[in-house]
């Protein structure tokens, strides 16, 4: 059917411009919004490359130039750097709808709610960045959060835990900081865009904590243990403190993952 929540999903997955994905996500939004279904017993489509424009440039991680925020082009380049975030979360949100088959429903209009919250986020950030002379495409960036989606392409409880749990929880780590240097430049109103976009992103993770129990209990096996050790593989640098515990514990961290996460890192326990 052509309004399928999962065909729709998928079709803002392979939009390749801003402002064709952007639509995208507003006709599913609206299709969800009437009360449209979803088609839960076809099979995913295995898409390793989402639909993309043609900047940003990316490059590895290690690549990115570190630029002072006291000036106006290092200040573009961090909203530019949370944008390309909030972009490729959209891209995250509809694949984890299009791509996992037999899933409840609430799993599909969940993850759309998500996909909706970070096309408003990326909009609010473009229009900081057009008060500032720049645009999304301006500065290079990186492909991390997509790379951990191929990883975890084969497997909604490894997306679960990687992704939102992971990924998208080291956000809430590092997004105070980022509000406050903001603050300090005087820039009130990038600021009051994280906020919400702070906000926001802690009921995003917890969403990906309840489909990760989820599937933990349909396969009978313990969701702290099956975490932990889904981590061990993903390396230090992912792990790395500092910890915003109280965002974390709203997200529905445990304190046992917490504790595991810190040793697992190396970090002070």
């Amino acid at each position: 059917m052509a309004t399928d929540l999962r065909r729709l999903a998928r079709d803002v997955l392979m939009a390749d411009t801003i402002d064709s994905k952007l639509a995208a996500v507003d006709v599913l939004a609206a299709a969800a919004e009437a009360g449209c279904g979803s088609d839960v017993s076809v099979p995913g489509t295995d898409v390793t490359r989402p639909g993309r424009p043609d900047k940003p440039q990316l490059v590895p991680p290690k690549a990115l130039p570190k630029r002072s925020l006291l000036q106006t082009e290092g200040r573009a380049a961090l909203l530019h750097a949370i944008a390309h975030i909030e972009f490729n979360a959209i891209d995250l949100a509809c694949d984890a709808v299009q791509r996992f088959a037999e899933m409840p429903d609430g799993f599909y209009m969940d993850w759309i709610s998500v996909a909706v919250d970070e096309a408003r986020h990326f909009r609010l950030l473009q229009e900081q960045l057009a008060g500032i002379g720049y645009a999304y495409g301006d500065f290079a960036a990186h492909d991390g959060l997509w790379e951990m989606a191929l990883r975890t392409r084969h497997d909604c409880l490894a997306r679960m835990a990687l992704v939102p749990r992971l990924l998208e929880a080291r956000g809430l780590d590092v997004t105070p900081g980022m509000i406050a240097k903001l603050d300090q430049t005087g820039d009130t109103a990038s600021v009051e865009v994280l906020e919400i976009i702070l906000r926001e992103e802690v009921a995003h993770v917890a969403i990906g904590t309840h489909w990760f129990n989820f599937c933990c209990r349909e396969r009978n096996c313990d969701p702290e243990s099956t975490f932990l050790d889904l981590l061990k593989d993903v390396g230090r640098g992912a792990l790395r403190g500092p910890y915003n515990d109280d965002a974390r514990r709203l997200a529905g961290f445990t304190s046992g993952e917490m504790r595991g996460i810190r040793v697992l890192a190396n970090d002070a326990v």
